[in-house]
């Protein structure tokens, strides 16, 4: 029973302690903020007083011009001025205690190096792609990073090799325009909070090993000569099938072979030939011989 009444008693003690000393340390933060904000207002007075004292030289100083693509981050005693970014145009800051970074917001386009990856299905590619990105807020770009471009180029050099490996090789070569979405995905969700947008990715070149190259035009040649024979093939039954269909057609009417020699000589004299084949009917010949007693239809 004492030991339970001395942990409560130096709970309850540690509460007072760290609620006495919260409430110090709270009221020691509240003090410095209200001495820094008071020695603000005596140098935002001073800086004042020394514009006017130096007119109309100060204006040269104090009035800035940004273009129509850039935009400035004011910062005041190292605090973010109120108000967002400035511009496009002219805007006023105090000297020695005002400064800006400007930020360019035009649509930037990196080329990523190219990439040595091993793929899901274990082949080693080269890949470059092109990243097109603009700054789509200046103040969060300045703020919230050090250095957005960098970070943002960085970023795309990794996703694009953390996409690659994921795929196998016929993917990658086939659907490059779901690669490209999905990494313009990834980039612009992870680029948010520095203030960028990622407008397009491009998937540029896929380079493959000369072995695996190699390798690939010999498949592609055995498959297109395997097509080549099996359409031959397919020709040549086709062909025979249409020279019995014909040569029935022939035996069934004896005027239809007449009428293919005629055919076959208006093709002759069409090329203006001078000597003409003519075929002699086999009934002929038969006829001549039975006559000597020689059946030319025997093979003895």
């Amino acid at each position: 029973m004492s030991t339970a009444v001395t942990n409560g008693h130096q709970a309850s003690s540690e509460d007072f302690a760290k609620h006495v000393f919260g409430a110090h340390e709270r009221g020691h933060a509240e003090l410095v903020e209200e001495d820094t904000k008071m020695c603000g207002k005596i140098l935002t007075v001073l800086s004042w007083v020394i514009v006017v004292l130096t007119m109309p030289f100060s204006l040269f100083v104090c009035f800035k011009v940004v273009q129509e693509y850039e935009r400035a981050v004011i910062f005041r005693l190292g605090r973010l001025l109120s108000g967002g970014a400035k511009g496009p145009g002219i805007f006023f800051i105090l000297p020695c205690i005002d400064a800006y970074a400007r930020v360019d917001l035009r649509t930037r386009t990196y080329d990523i190096p190219p990439q040595e990856v091993l793929t899901k299905d274990s082949v080693t590619v080269s890949v470059d792609a092109v990243v097109y990105y603009r700054v789509s807020n200046a103040t969060v770009s300045i703020a919230n990073v050090e250095n957005a471009h960098h970070s943002t180029r960085l970023l795309a050099q990794t996703t694009l090799r953390n996409i690659m490996g994921q795929r196998p090789l016929h993917e990658i070569l086939s659907e490059r325009e779901s690669i490209s979405q999905h990494m313009k995905a990834l980039l612009d969700e992870a680029t948010d909070s520095w203030g960028i947008n990622v407008e397009r990715v491009e998937i540029k070149d896929v380079r493959l090993p000369i072995q695996l190259q190699r390798a690939m035009a010999a498949e592609a040649e055995a498959a297109r000569e395997a097509r080549a024979k099996v359409i031959a093939a397919e020709g040549e039954q086709k062909a025979s099938r249409a020279l019995r269909e014909a040569s029935e057609v022939i035996g069934d009417s004896p005027a239809a072979l007449q009428l293919r020699y005629l055919q076959t000589l208006n093709t002759i004299s069409s090329e203006k030939n001078s000597t003409i084949v003519f075929p002699l009917p086999i009934d002929i010949l038969s006829y001549f011989i039975k006559c000597k007693g020689v059946d030319i239809r025997s093979p003895f």
